[in-house]
């Protein structure tokens, strides 16, 4: 049985789409800014089509990169941490709250928006990345005291570890986020706000090379493996 080929009905190239739906979602650019970046390359094409794109697109390349990428307890159980954190975002005038998880390498694993941050939220968050992505041996949080609360009720207290700078790489974490917060002039729906931090989680995971880590080479590399696995994502 062949695969379904999702660009069937589309006129216009598969190397169009991921580029559009790419400079969307990686970097801050409104709409417009990725219509004209890509009518200096001689297309042309409407910023609402830029939207459709994403829509569509989007969580279907976001899928295809949670796949094929290995979770954390895979690579080495044994040093595993996962740091937790929470910042405030705005929608329609009320306060929302953005919990986001991070492996020991900055992988993003996990990213939930909730209304309150409560007990009930916190153990909710726990569950869901424990289930997909097993325990891990440390989990770092900020002094919030529903994680401690959250922690009791499962019996994982001892795991975890709080500090005024051991949260830092999950706080970082949340930077890119507020650039295309403030690009995009916020969000209007919680719906929406779900959607792309998923998908935006999974983009930022693609192309993140680490680069105070390795040298001006090895970025190179990474960076063209990349861009070479984006253009086969969703190959017919």
């Amino acid at each position: 049985m062949k695969n379904h080929n999702p660009f069937r009905y589309f006129k216009i190239s598969p190397e169009i789409i991921r580029l559009a739906v790419m400079m969307y979602v990686r970097f801050p650019l409104s709409l417009r800014n990725v219509e004209d970046l890509l009518h200096e390359r001689g297309i042309d094409i409407c910023h609402e089509t830029v939207r459709y794109w994403w829509n569509r697109f989007g969580p279907l390349f976001a899928r295809e990169i949670r796949k094929k990428r290995l979770h954390p307890s895979s690579r080495n159980h044994s040093s595993w941490k996962c740091q937790r954190d929470e910042v405030f975002v705005k929608i329609n005038g009320e306060t929302y709250y953005l919990w986001r998880a991070v492996d020991h390498e900055g992988e993003v694993l996990e990213a939930f928006v909730s209304k309150r941050r409560d007990c009930k939220t916190a153990m909710v968050f726990l569950k869901k990345i424990m289930k997909r992505y097993g325990k891990p041996r440390v989990i770092v949080t900020d002094r919030l005291r529903s994680y401690r609360a959250a922690m009791n009720l499962i019996g994982n207290e001892s795991s975890q570890e709080t500090g005024r700078w051991k949260n830092n790489r999950c706080e970082n974490s949340h930077l890119p986020f507020r650039r295309r917060e403030q690009a995009m002039q916020k969000f209007r729906r919680l719906r929406s706000l779900q959607k792309f931090v998923s998908i935006h989680s999974s983009v930022h995971n693609h192309f993140n090379h680490e680069r105070l880590l390795t040298s001006r080479e090895e970025v190179k590399l990474q960076r063209d493996a990349a861009l070479v696995e984006w253009q086969q994502l969703s190959a017919a």
